[in-house]
């Protein structure tokens, strides 16, 4: 079972996201580009491990309290485009937390320095261009009332993530 720890967008945060990648379509940016069900800010990426229930407990002495999310700028790794958050103390200090909690417990994770951001596009590029035109960041907040345990498959049409199950309200 591929697992990953991840905040869960609200519909405002979606539709700005989403109404960006149609902008960045309509400057022929190309790509391709995450579904609307599958933007979210990944918190820790787990990969294989077939005990969920024990990465919810992990999950749960983490301490998880609502916070405040806006997203600010754009960017890429790679060709890997993608949308920041603004700087967060709440949400940094919630991911140590959760980290800590999965070594704790013998979970294994991704240890890459936390990056918040949303991938917007994979294998981004535009024809004769090469950078990313981007005229309006996208725009939008949330508070996050809870943080989502998440499964990975591969579909016929690209990844499909099920939410196995969630702490918070």
């Amino acid at each position: 079972m591929r697992l990953f720890i991840a905040i869960q967008f609200d519909e405002s945060m979606l539709d700005s996201l989403v109404q960006f990648q149609s902008g960045l379509r309509a400057q022929r940016v190309t790509g391709n580009f995450t579904v609307r069900e599958n933007l979210h800010l990944t918190l820790a990426f787990i990969g294989d491990f077939n005990d969920p229930e024990a990465v919810l407990e992990a999950m749960e002495q983490s301490a998880f309290r609502p916070m405040d999310l806006r997203l600010e700028g754009v960017g890429s790794f790679g060709d890997l485009f993608w949308v920041g958050l603004a700087e967060n103390k709440a949400l940094h200090a919630y991911v140590k937390r959760l980290r800590r909690e999965l070594a704790a417990a013998g979970i294994p994770f991704d240890s890459k320095r936390f990056s918040p951001h949303v991938t917007l596009i994979r294998k981004a590029s535009v024809p004769g261009r090469g950078i990313i035109p981007v005229e309006n960041v996208p725009q939008g907040s949330m508070t996050a009332s809870r943080v989502s345990l998440m499964r990975s498959d591969r579909g016929k049409n690209g990844m499909i993530y099920t939410e196995v199950g969630y702490v918070g309200e």
